[in-house]
């Protein structure tokens, strides 16, 4: 499920008079040559557009803003930052920032002061070098910082419209009890969602030579391009940032990321929508500097030996600046790109980091397996000989049954299955590419081959080959680089596996693979002949599809539907299973059922459920057919019926039995056997024969085509005591909710109490690091439990609601609780049944593959006085 909108789009870049943002063109390559490039220097392409040397007897207060106020810097930090001459001036060429601590005429509620200066509507810029010459500040408690803050919160509060710290450090010079010391400075990014769920990446870096940042001036620069961020040290490049890069599969659908990076999340405010940007966002417009010494913080106190050591501070701590200068790129002002300081290996392992950006979740959310062969030829993938003009042979093999054998002659070639129109020559086939975007994690390719005879060029080397999308992509690799590793030998049978994951680091999109290969090198595999079988996309994942006709309410896709009688099936409430679907039979002769929209062209492809695939579907009959010679059938037809079985229904269960539901299931393969084509079905009937239903009325629930065998998983949260992953929870007000004894049959139950503050919420919560992926049960699951009110809420607006909430608080699904039994409301002293859909939950903005918390609770604030009990608290299929 998405909560959010995936959005990648460049953003325009603010422009600001004093800003790099200038009077740009079109993209251009550089000219800079990265091998020879002198690292010490910005190239000549870099113009000054902005700086501060420090050089007079003041702070230029047309560049620099002081901030002022105690709020500690959103840190817990115990400085005032004040507008002071005793914490910032300049002097002898060098800017000074002083913390220390505070004096009796001080008035602030902090125990230090300091400064922080800012360059905020005097010195704004979008992209380009940063660089700062400082002598940073030693002790236990020290924090300097150089850093950057957007100008406009243009994707919302902190760190959602970003941070760039271009370098900063904590409690240089201490020394641990092993006689370490501290000499690290810091280049980070903060971004993404809003606290306490921002994300940051970032590096350290230590001088060479164990040289510490404050004993001398160092140079810190940070060049910031569209979609790159780099930081150095005295002109060496240590870190290097960049934006997410998406991957996309052949229909231009998210499926992962080529390189994790920074994101941000925002509300897009013509939409609404919750929109979750990969970049440049946020890092695409216009920043301010700022310069400050802080002193303690959650940072430097809980790290190295804890704390501040106030005698440190006790004459002062100085962060010293001797310059900050500001580039612009004369190649392309409105990107950043074509200066480029950088140096061979600047973005590999060691340099580029990783950062925190989502991974999209696969559009695909049923995961299929595909045989291509397994002994019986699949006519949508038939063997294929590329270009050798040789037929591949269909034989028994003493060992492995029914194979296939291919040869290579004289002309080169590959061979192997392909599912595209122009090969398929078996009038039953028709090109199925396969999607395996779902089974990138866990999913592999395997095969059975034996090697006959080698090619007579004993230098060729075998190869597997998977194409996806007619050759737009593909994964080449020799056998060798398998999971077994291994060469083929004469006369053995040997497995070869890939994972999925392999072949798509490879470059392989999968979302659309039709074209298998095993092969001897292009050219030389003249004279092989081998053997193949069990060709397979696996994974253990694997769903089998399902087609839901009617659960709890009908499938929009596949409506209730009469054909020729003219009435209009319903929904109707039955006492004994809730909403079903009612038909009735008229005097006009027809057929009733389930049929997508006409021009719809939807069809169910049941081709991979024909083993234990059924149509399955309970049925009660309310009143029978005035005809009491009437037979009830079941049909099923395919693709604009140019195929269709028709059967009596007890041939899928009992006699029909009026007032009683029955179920009934009718086997896929049978009905393909009987002639029906299972990749295409889009009409299911039940009915009375035709011309003899007048007067029948029966309904119809749980109508589904699907493999019994392929269960979902469940969970049972409570009944006579709480899931040992999970437990129960008082959100705010301090109770303990306990599990207490009550009459038969309930046993144990869950008892909840709002005796103090009304402002908080109950239920159960998964422990630490555990939440339940519902996924597969969203077709037909539902979280389910029985509930007894003792004592109704005080409150007089007081309503009771459940809400279900995902590991990240701020997706959930908030609805009330009478909805989940008929808008029947709770009732003091009797246990009542509870049942909400999985779907519907989903559709109110449940992530159900990541519940983490089930709430049942009277309105925030409305509460107190509320005492009810949990059993039976279930998330399963209903």
């Amino acid at each position: 499920m998405n909560l959010t909108t995936i959005k990648i789009r460049p953003l325009a870049a603010a422009f600001i008079a004093l800003g790099l943002a200038g009077c740009g063109g079109d993209s251009v390559e550089t000219d800079t040559d990265y091998s020879q490039v002198d690292t010490t220097e910005p190239v000549t392409d870099w113009e000054l557009v902005w700086q501060d040397e420090f050089d007079g007897s003041d702070i230029d207060e047309g560049k620099w803003n002081f901030e002022i106020n105690c709020e500690g810097g959103g840190n817990n930090e115990q400085q005032c930052y004040t507008d002071s001459a005793d914490n910032a001036f300049v002097s002898d060429g060098t800017l000074k920032i002083v913390a220390m601590p505070a004096g009796e005429d001080d008035t602030g509620s902090l125990p230090y002061t300091s400064a922080l200066l800012n360059s905020k509507n005097k010195g704004d810029f979008t992209y380009g070098r940063v660089e700062v010459r400082a002598k940073l500040p030693e002790g236990q408690g020290s924090w300097p910082a150089v850093w950057m803050m957007p100008t406009d919160a243009v994707y919302g509060g902190w760190p959602k419209s970003g941070e760039i710290d271009i370098v900063e450090a904590v409690n240089l010079k201490t020394t641990d009890a092993e006689g370490n010391v501290e000499s690290n400075v810091h280049g980070t990014l903060h971004y993404g969602r809003d606290w306490p769920n921002n994300s940051s990446s970032g590096k350290a870096y230590q001088l060479p030579g164990d040289a510490n940042p404050a004993d001398d001036f160092h140079t810190y620069a940070m060049e910031w391009q569209e979609g790159e961020i780099r930081w150095y040290v005295d002109g060496y490049l240590y870190q290097t940032q960049r934006d997410s890069q998406l991957r996309y599969n052949s229909k231009g659908e998210a499926i992962g990321l080529n390189h994790q990076g920074w994101f941000t999340e925002y509300y897009d405010q013509p939409t609404g929508e919750l929109t979750l940007d990969y970049g440049p966002a946020p890092y695409d417009q216009s920043f301010y500097l700022i310069m400050n010494l802080a002193v303690g913080g959650d940072w430097p106190e809980n790290t190295n030996n804890l704390g501040i050591d106030d005698s440190a501070f006790a004459e002062g701590q100085t962060l010293e600046v001797d310059y900050i200068k500001v580039y612009q790129c004369n190649q392309n002002p409105d990107t950043g790109k074509g200066c480029e300081t950088v140096r061979a290996g600047y973005d590999d392992e060691e340099t580029l980091v990783t950062g925190e950006a989502p991974i999209p979740t696969p559009p695909s959310t049923t995961v299929e397996n595909l045989t291509i062969f397994d002994g019986t030829p699949n006519p949508n993938w038939p063997a294929w000989d590329c270009c050798g003009g040789s037929t591949p042979e269909l034989i028994d093999d003493e060992e492995k049954g029914q194979v296939y054998k291919f040869v290579v002659n004289d002309e080169p070639t590959v061979n192997g299955f392909v599912s595209r129109e122009e090969f398929i020559t078996d009038g039953e086939g028709e090109p199925q590419p396969f999607d395996a975007t779902g089974m990138i994690e866990n999913g592999s390719v395997s095969f059975d081959m034996k090697l006959v005879s080698p090619p007579s060029d004993s230098s060729a080397t075998w190869l597997f080959k998977f194409e996806s999308d007619n050759n737009a992509t593909y994964a080449e690799l020799p056998l060798t680089d398998s999971t077994e590793g291994v060469s083929p030998t004469v006369g053995e049978w040997q497995t070869y596996t890939y994972p999925l994951q392999q072949l798509v680091d490879a470059q392989l999109e999968p979302s659309a693979l039709d074209a298998f290969m095993v092969f001897p090198a292009w050219g030389l595999g003249a004279g092989a002949e081998y053997l193949l079988t069990n060709v397979e996309v696996t994974s253990p994942d694997a769903e089998a599809p399902e087609l839901v006709l009617f659960g709890d309410e009908q499938n929009p896709d596949w409506p209730l539907w009469d054909c020729c009688g003219g009435t209009t099936p319903q929904e109707v409430v039955d006492e004994e299973r809730g909403v079903v679907g009612e038909f009735e039979i008229g005097a006009t002769p027809t057929v009733v059922g389930f049929k997508p929209a006409e021009d719809s062209g939807i069809q169910f492809d049941a081709s991979a459920l024909m083993v234990e695939g059924v149509v399955q579907f309970d049925m009660k009959v309310v009143s029978n057919p005035n005809d009491p010679d009437s037979v009830w059938k079941f049909k099923v037809e395919a693709n604009g019926a140019e195929t269709e079985v028709e059967v009596d229904l007890s041939t899928g269960g009992q006699e029909p039995v009026v007032g009683e539901w029955q179920t009934y299931a009718f086997s896929l393969q049978n009905l393909m056997d009987a002639g029906l084509d299972l990749s295409a079905i889009d009409v299911v009937m039940v009915y009375p024969a035709w011309g003899t239903g007048d007067g029948a009325v029966f309904r119809v629930d749980e109508a589904r085509i699907y493999d019994p065998s392929a269960g979902a998983e469940e969970i049972t949260i409570f009944a006579d005591d709480v899931n040992a992953d999970w437990s129960l929870m008082d959100c705010c007000a301090g109770s303990e909710p306990q599990v207490v004894a009550v009459d038969e049959p309930y046993g144990n139950v869950a008892q909840f109490e709002i005796l103090g503050s009304p402002e908080t919420v109950l239920g159960f919560q998964a422990n630490e690091d555990v939440s339940f992926d519902a996924s597969a049960l969203l077709a037909n699951g539902a979280i389910g439990f029985d509930m007894r009110v003792i004592d109704q809420p005080q409150g007089a607006d007081a309503q009771w609601l459940v809400k279900v909430e995902s590991s990240d608080a701020s997706v959930y699904a908030e609805v009330p609780l009478a909805s989940g039994n008929y808008d029947e409301q709770p009732v003091a002293g009797e246990w009542q049944r509870y049942h909400f859909t999985l779907q519907s939950l989903f559709d109110a903005g449940l992530d159900i593959s990541d519940i983490k918390v089930i709430m049942i609770f009277p309105t925030w604030g409305q509460s107190s006085g509320a005492v009810y009990q949990v059993d039976n608290l279930s998330i399963e299929n209903f």
